[in-house]
């Protein structure tokens, strides 16, 4: 027996090493901004085109458990079709800062501008994942004449969860975030695919390079938090105020609910059916596109790369 727990904690260990090893796919460069009397760092990679240029620029914005590091594969493949990348980590994520606020998607949306204004770019195509799709929409209601195209994959907050899951205090939520482990981790994302892989174990070490961070209880809390903005700031009723080219790309595997664990499971099937939300919010958004990827989970950048690259080339090809 002692053996074993011996094997087990010498494994988590590893995981752990692993996690820290992470590394962005691209170097790393900071701007200074500024919110509620405190000043902070914002991370991003700023990636030019590997071929001649098509003058574009796309910004990408990341998922609630992810930071622009999982964009590894789209960031080449739009830089070898010609465009500008820009990947920040939004401020509570990845190696930007963690500090204490009230996080809002206005706010991450300025955040996202400053940013652009620094690098001089006055026209983007917005790619946006999972928590990503909320500040996307955010960001494309509040800067549509700076918006050229939007593309929302699997993006959540296609409904609004505070009218089906029950209310959990900050505090309950940091108490959550702070039992974290490795294991609770890995067993979140694999929910995510229909069939896990040993190739997508690296976004579990990523997520997972906070449990060895000395500032662990900082970043639980920040992840606390904006779980409370992801339930409170719904973005489902504002979709019809949309004006951008809009495509949708939507793995029909995906079950994703927001507070999952604690929705009575008598409800928990009348939601988070990705079909019927892709086409309920493509039936929302004047004129927009939707692409259907069968027995594709949550995140099609990782699982189905092919044709997610294929679906995201054509429509910008537009």
């Amino acid at each position: 027996m002692k053996t074993s727990f011996f094997l087990l904690l010498i494994g988590f260990n590893i995981c752990l090493a692993k996690a820290q090893a992470v590394t962005y796919p691209h170097p790393v460069k900071y701007i200074t901004v500024h919110q509620e009397q405190k000043t902070m760092r914002m991370a991003y990679m700023d990636v030019a085109p590997a071929r001649p240029s098509t003058g574009k620029s796309v910004i990408l914005f990341h998922g609630k458990n992810f930071n622009g590091a999982y964009w590894r594969d789209v960031i080449a493949f739009l830089s070898k079709a010609g465009y500008r990348v820009i990947v920040p980590d939004q401020v509570g994520w990845g190696k930007s800062g963690y500090p204490d606020l009230h996080y809002s998607f206005h706010a991450l949306a300025a955040n996202s501008k400053q940013l652009l204004d620094t690098l001089k770019i006055n026209n983007v195509t917005v790619i946006a994942h999972s928590m990503g799709g909320m500040l996307a929409t955010r960001f494309t209601l509040l800067y549509p004449n700076l918006v050229t195209q939007l593309i929302l994959e699997n993006p959540i907050g296609l409904e609004d969860y505070r009218t089906f899951v029950p209310y959990s205090p900050i505090d309950s939520l940091y108490t959550s975030e702070l039992s974290a482990t490795y294991a609770s981790y890995k067993k979140y994302q694999q929910s995510y695919y229909p069939e896990w892989k040993p190739d997508y174990e690296e976004w579990v070490q990523a997520q997972a390079a906070a449990l060895k961070d000395p500032r662990f209880k900082q970043i639980a809390w920040v992840n606390a938090l904006t779980y409370d903005m992801i339930y409170e700031q719904p973005v489902c009723y504002e979709f019809k105020n949309i004006t951008v080219p809009t495509l949708l790309v939507i793995g029909q595997a995906d079950r994703t609910i927001v507070g999952k664990a604690r929705v009575p499971k008598t409800l928990v099937d009348q939601h988070g059916q990705y079909p019927a939300l892709g086409k309920q919010t493509q039936q929302q958004i004047p004129g927009s596109q939707l692409v259907e990827l069968p027995g594709v989970g949550h995140i099609p950048h990782v699982q189905s790369l092919d044709a997610y690259r294929k679906a995201v080339l054509s429509f910008l090809a537009n």
